[in-house]
């Protein structure tokens, strides 16, 4: 194998893009921001509003500043990787792609500012995640860790879903600053607020829907490097800090944010000292660091929304450097697990340096942008009161543990396994993101300007953020002099360290959420081959399947809504006579279909059942209607006797039901199907409202539609929909045909 890695050109354009993206950011942050409103359905309400606010160029910048460090590493890693997977290279060009949408969701995500445009972009980044984790498609676990990452974010997501619509019904916008400005603490709002939240939580990972996020290390370095460290973790964040001011109307959700902010820290840590995987560790301890986060965002203020905004910018600096750092040091030995490797800082000494500087990041040791972070959030939790600055202690403690177990397990000691040589693309980055770490520590004014920005965003009003070093017995001081004192001692004390994490490890494989997600995904999976049995072993099942739980939707809609004056039963004048004489004769003729067993008789009373109708629609003045029932029913006539006469004998009776027991169901289910049907027509039918006719409302909204012409109009959006809906289907069904004969499995 070369020591060179062959650049390929979806790689250097993904790199190119994510630098051009950081610098279009850069420029618009420092010239003061730019937005975009445009109306895109406006009788909806939905609006492109995207705005490079302080908030959204902050998650903007550690979207294409980390994803072009990590793009230049994966640029090394992915053919390396390929090579392992005895994979044709030519694979890269599945997975650039999916990481440059990623990118451009997350930017999209962090400048949206409506709700439906937020519930999108959230989305798309579930959608491009789990092609990535599920890269290695050969592999089960990868497909499962996949799977299961759409399923908890993506199903999560419609509770963001249901939140939007519950704020739209109760203030009319989706707009979020004119949400948040006419916010009050109602039922719906507060009802609105936990949907958000849980859904952010489970993007984040954050107790007790974490389980997702250490599964996802099936996904290659790179990936883990830029989703689940600086960008996809980081939405849920994103959108709890963009609609903060919302959730602050209720302390009930402002407390169920710091409880499990708490919690997450405390599991995720704990976690992180028990596993020996590299990846695993890494995985963890980012459960744990968003924790800071959410319990940030559970304090609130200008010191807890200032705090969160710097601690996002200074983790996702260092983990990214430390998950490129284990796959470093995995391709140069081939090991994954800390136990097996040990001693490398002599043959891999910027590596040792860089990942010792990302590591000091996190442990928030002076000298790094990571001091900081605990600056700021030492002093949000003394403002907090209560249990907080004890729980910021023990947190920050637990973090020096794990982080410094991580870099000392790899570099320091005895050397276990012998590195190999590996490519400076693999190197320089982790070295980039380091000397930016050290560029924070000493000059910290850039990145505390960029947190204050976010956090007046999130906040409301201005906030300014001034860390600094201070040689002083200040609390903030003592607190992390405790913290690393406490940190050091859980470190140098393994045999009490371990017994604690290898039970919270096991009561989780035991009794945790993961657990419980597996027992109902197979619940669930019975359940589905249980009904798709019953719908599919006959036709009548099958229609069953659709009627029924739609007449009982229905009937359940009909109890709970007043129907007082909805229904009238009107006189019969003669002149109704032949209009009842040919219902009468539709409904002989529906029985006769349904009941007789044979070929003919059924396709013949189909016939008369729609030239009946035809001839209803004739005498009620739809004579265009009409013609077409009549040329419809006269193909379909000939087609069914057509088809009938070349079927096999033993055919004949694939519709027929027989048995009391069969019967009496199918009578139950043609009732409830009929009544279902038959109570809103006759609703409908009973007092028809004209008092603003549809041709007047659909001459109003022409203009909105860009046409001056409603008829065109009405042709170009039903028409252009559905030829649209049309094309989709055909791509699809082109796509899988192409698919099946490249395989071979078409012949």
């Amino acid at each position: 194998m070369p020591d060179r890695p062959r650049h390929g050109a979806p790689a250097v354009a993904a790199t190119v893009s994510a630098l051009a993206g950081f610098a279009a950011c850069l420029v618009g942050w420092l010239t003061g921001g730019a937005s975009l409103d445009i109306a895109w359905a406006p009788t909806l309400d939905l609006r492109l509003d995207l705005a490079l606010d302080g908030h959204a160029t902050l998650y903007a910048l550690l979207a294409t500043g980390i994803g072009a460090a990590v793009f230049a590493y994966g640029s090394a890693y992915l053919p390396r990787h390929l090579e392992h997977e005895e994979r044709p290279r030519s694979e890269e060009r599945r997975f650039w792609p999916w990481m440059v949408l990623f990118m451009v969701a997350m930017v999209g995500l962090a400048c949206a500012r409506d709700l439906i445009l937020l519930f999108v972009f959230f989305d798309l980044t579930a959608v491009a995640s789990y092609f990535l984790i599920g890269f290695d498609r050969d592999r089960r676990e990868a497909r499962g860790s996949a799977l299961m990452a759409l399923l908890v974010t993506g199903i999560s997501a419609v509770a963001l879903l249901i939140g939007a619509v519950l704020l739209y019904t109760e203030y009319g916008t989706f707009s979020v600053p004119e949400i948040v400005e006419r916010a009050d603490a109602t039922t719906n709002t507060v009802a609105a607020s936990v949907l958000i939240t849980i859904a952010a939580l489970a993007k984040s990972a954050q107790v007790p829907l974490h389980f997702w996020l250490p599964r996802a290390m099936e996904a290659p370095t790179p990936v883990s490097a830029y989703l689940h460290s600086a960008a996809m973790v980081a939405a849920g964040v994103l959108v709890i800090g963009r609609v903060h001011p919302l959730l602050s109307k209720s302390d009930l959700v402002l407390d169920g944010l710091f409880a499990i902010g708490v919690a997450s820290i405390v599991i995720g840590g704990l976690l992180a000292l028990a596993h020996d995987q590299l990846k695993q560790i890494l995985a963890h301890s980012t459960i744990s660091q968003y924790g800071y986060v959410v319990m940030l965002y559970g304090i609130g203020g200008e010191a807890g929304d200032g705090a969160a905004s710097l601690y996002v910018l200074a983790h996702a600096i260092a983990k990214s450097a430390l998950f490129m750092t284990a796959g470093t040091v995995t391709e140069a030995t081939g090991e994954t697990r800390l136990s097996r490797l040990g001693g490398l800082w002599r043959e891999m000494p910027v590596v040792a340096v860089a990942g010792g500087v990302a590591a000091a990041t996190l442990a928030a040791l002076p000298l790094t942008v990571g001091f900081f972070k605990d600056e700021l959030f030492f002093h949000a939790a003394l403002d907090a009161g209560g249990i907080a600055p004890v729980a910021a202690v023990l947190a920050a403690a637990l973090t020096f543990a794990y982080i410094g177990r991580f870099w000392v397990g790899l570099f320091l000691g005895e050397r276990r396994t012998a590195p190999r040589r590996v490519p400076w693309l693999l190197v320089a980055p982790i070295g980039a993101l380091a000397t930016l770490a050290v560029a924070g520590g000493i000059v910290v004014a850039p990145f505390a300007d960029l947190a204050g920005d976010a956090a007046t965003v999130t906040q409301g009003t201005t906030v300014e953020l001034h860390p600094a070093y201070h040689l002083d017995t200040r609390d903030e001081n003592l607190m992390a002099l405790g913290a690393w004192l406490l940190g050091a001692l859980v470190l140098a004390m393994p045999r009490l360290r371990d017994p604690v994490a290898a039970v919270v490890q096991r009561a989780g494989d035991v009794a945790g959420p993961r657990r419980l997600y597996g027992a109902l995904l197979l619940r669930l999976n019975h359940l589905s081959d249980r009904i798709h049995d019953a719908e599919m072993r006959d036709l009548r099942n099958s229609l069953a399947a659709v009627m029924v739980p739609g007449g009982l939707l229905i009937g359940i809609a009909v109890i709970a809504t007043p129907t007082g004056d909805a229904y009238e039963v009107g006189a019969v004048a003669r002149r109704d006579l032949p209009l009842v004489a040919l219902l009468a004769l539709c409904v002989l003729a529906a029985v006769t279909a349904a009941r007789d067993a044979g070929r003919l008789r059924p396709v013949l009373a189909l016939s008369v059942l729609g030239f009946a109708l035809a001839a209803v629609y004739a005498l009620t003045g739809a004579p265009d209607v009409a013609l077409v029932a009549v040329v419809v029913e006269t193909v379909v006539t000939f087609v069914f006797v057509g088809v009938y006469s070349r079927l096999p004998r033993s055919r004949r009776d694939v519709l027929a039901g027989s048995g009391p027991q069969l019967r009496r169901r199918n009578l139950i289910a043609g009732l409830v199907a009929g009544v279902g049907a038959f109570v809103p027509v006759w609703a409908a039918l009973s007092r028809p409202t004209f008092e603003e006719p549809f041709a007047e409302e659909h001459l109003r909204l022409t203009p909105l539609a860009h046409g001056s012409d409603t008829v065109t109009v009405i042709l170009a959006d039903f028409r252009g929909l559905d030829t649209m809906v049309e094309i989709t289907v055909l791509a699809v069904a082109i796509v899988g045909v192409s698919s099946l004969l490249r395989q071979g499995r078409l012949w």
